[in-house]
């Protein structure tokens, strides 16, 4: 898929996530940012193992970790097309798993960890 149209898959997928979420990323100031591949040094720092896939990174400051004083970095979700691709060839299932990742990410930012994202369904 042409990186152009990945993008508009991106911006319809954000169109799948829940209201409140789409309000808490405006306000929060959360860019998407889509790249083509993961460094393998990060998937392994992330995964344990540079030959998983890597579909998103959260990376930021957590809204339950904010203090006052903090430096405040921004909060950015990161989309890896190629593993997303990859894995999920069919448009329909591509998009779908996007908001999914776009989601559990929003989720890491909230604070949520991967068991609680888990059993919410965005694991």
């Amino acid at each position: 898929m042409a990186a152009t149209d990945f993008d508009q898959l991106v911006k319809r997928a954000l169109k799948r996530i829940p209201a409140e979420f789409r309000e808490i990323m405006q306000r929060e100031n959360i860019a998407v940012v889509v790249l083509d591949w993961p460094d393998p040094q990060l998937v392994e720092e992330v995964l344990g193992d540079k030959t998983d896939l890597l579909y998103g990174l959260f990376t930021g400051i957590p809204l339950p970790d904010r203090q006052t004083q903090d430096m405040e970095l921004p909060n950015i979700i990161h989309l890896f097309r190629g593993p997303l691709e990859q894995d999920f060839p069919a448009p329909g299932e591509l998009e779908r798993e996007v908001a999914i990742t776009l989601f559990h990410e929003i989720g890491h930012f909230m604070g949520m960890d991967e068991e609680t994202l888990e059993k919410r369904g965005y694991g």
